[in-house]
């Protein structure tokens, strides 16, 4: 069941008139369209009327319409104003940039700029590696996008792509501290070429880029490339963010269940950005074997027309070579991760499973199949909405992830810095408040990256990719 969410909330001023029962009776009105109100504030009486600050949540947007609707036509209420709180949040964008140095006067001014500024630059042409230590590339991140597969909209153009990197940067700063800029890049659709140029032109200007909302096959290559062209960290968080996060559920699920890695059978359905990078994490933490499923049923070897990703599949899972539909990957099946979309999977797919199954239905916003069809069959379920219990966010992550980078100096991002971010983030939920309810810290827990940063810069250290110590 949808239950309403600040996502859709509204806020109201209303003038009532001042005689009993009128504040009930609006507050029915909103209840009988399905909205719920969480505050009333700014309350403030006249002789005649009173007017009244409230603030609604609903399930979408013809529930918000319905309440502005169903107020109006109440008696004794006048709608002064109505606001969509989502629109007015990103009003004017959500971030900015700040000056870390004060300019107070002019000698302030001769060193920030001209003439001083130009013994600083002198120093870094001599020195490159001074731009670490003198310049925002120390703690600085791009977030990419070409805009072609944004959160649950697709393809929808680099414009429109904006408000999610402006909320990436916003966590960036809030999580982890990292100075992170939204870049949209206006390319056409698929020209990895143009995506590649594009960055490594910027690249002097941050410490690492993270990739962003583009869409598969071609972001396979785009990090590719950029890695291997880049001396700084390049991370596709749609890949790699996800997966440390279920890897961090999948490793305290297994408390509970008491499994081990090795004895596993995973059936990931989705094998796109994040399934594919899912099922490398999970076989590089020692997972016994994983069955990979697309629209076109299992993958195994005697599949045609696959892609490169598919084709790792094919090279690297499903050691029994299993053919058949999701259904039969799950016969059996230990772990299931949806990456897929609403609906795909049934109830009976579910009991199917072996006993004590772990289920992470992770399409948003609706599941592959809801914890209310499930709950009671799964020993662990998570999904990636905030209003069930053991939500997979990524801003679990990328932050921390990033901050250990940046102050290891790191040039990559290797597996072992992912899984130790995956382990660092499982124990944040410490084994005393371990429950089938709570196998992941909460998406605000402001102690995550902080762990997680530690973690990441020592595997960088210890995986000979950092610049310091």
């Amino acid at each position: 069941m949808t239950i309403p969410t600040a996502a859709y909330s509204v806020r109201l001023r209303v003038r009532l008139d001042n005689v009993p029962g009128t504040l009930g009776r609006l507050a029915i009105a909103v209840g009988e369209v399905g909205g719920n109100i969480i505050a009333l504030e700014g309350f403030e009486a006249k002789t005649t009327h009173l007017d009244e600050d409230l603030i609604v949540n609903c399930i979408d947007a013809a529930q918000m319409q319905a309440v502005h609707d169903a107020l109006h036509g109440l008696d004794g209420c006048e709608v002064l104003e109505f606001e969509d709180r989502t629109f007015g949040f990103h009003e004017a964008g959500k971030i900015e940039v700040t000056s870390t140095m004060p300019l107070r006067d002019m000698h302030d001014l001769s060193m920030a700029y001209t003439p001083g500024v130009a013994r600083v630059c002198e120093a870094i042409a001599a020195d490159p590696g001074m731009a670490f230590t003198h310049t925002i590339k120390k703690n600085s991140v791009a977030v990419v996008s070409d805009g072609t597969a944004v959160l649950g909209l697709g393809d929808i153009g680099p414009h429109a792509a904006m408000p999610v990197m402006e909320g990436k940067a916003q966590l960036f700063k809030t999580f982890g501290g990292v100075d992170a800029y939204p870049i949209c890049l206006d390319v056409p659709k698929g020209d990895v070429d143009a995506i590649v140029e594009a960055v490594q032109r910027i690249a002097p200007g941050f410490g690492g880029i993270n990739l962003e909302d583009i869409a598969a096959p071609h972001c396979f290559e785009v990090e590719a490339r950029l890695r291997e062209s880049l001396d700084i960290p390049v991370f596709h968080d749609d890949q790699h963010g996800t997966a440390v996060v279920v890897l961090a559920a999948l490793e305290n699920a297994l408390k509970l269940v008491g499994k081990s890695m090795e004895s596993l059978r995973v059936a990931v359905l989705g094998v796109g950005a994040s399934g594919t990078a899912i099922a490398k994490i999970m076989l590089a933490a020692g997972v016994g074997d994983i069955v990979g499923v697309d629209r076109g049923g299992i993958i195994h070897p005697g599949r045609d027309g696959l892609n490169a990703a598919k084709q790792w599949f094919v090279q690297h899972t499903n050691r029994d070579a299993l053919t058949g539909t999701i259904t039969d990957a799950l016969r059996g099946a230990d772990v299931f991760v949806g990456v897929s979309g609403p609906g795909l999977v049934t109830a009976e797919d579910i009991a199917g499973m072996a006993a004590d199954p772990i289920v992470f239905a992770l399409a948003n916003p609706t599941p592959e199949v809801l914890p209310s069809e499930v709950g009671h069959l799964a020993a662990v379920m998570a999904t990636g909405r905030s209003d069930y219990p053991n939500q997979i966010n990524n801003v679990l992550a990328f932050p921390g992830i990033f901050r250990g980078a940046l102050d290891a100096h790191a040039h990559s991002i290797t597996e072992g810095m992912k899984i130790a971010a995956a382990r660092a983030i499982a124990s944040c939920v410490p084994e005393d408040v371990l429950t089938a309810s709570e196998v992941i810290p909460s998406a605000l827990d402001t102690q995550v990256a902080l762990a997680v940063g530690r973690a990441v810069a020592a595997a960088a250290v210890a995986d000979g990719v950092a610049r310091v110590r």
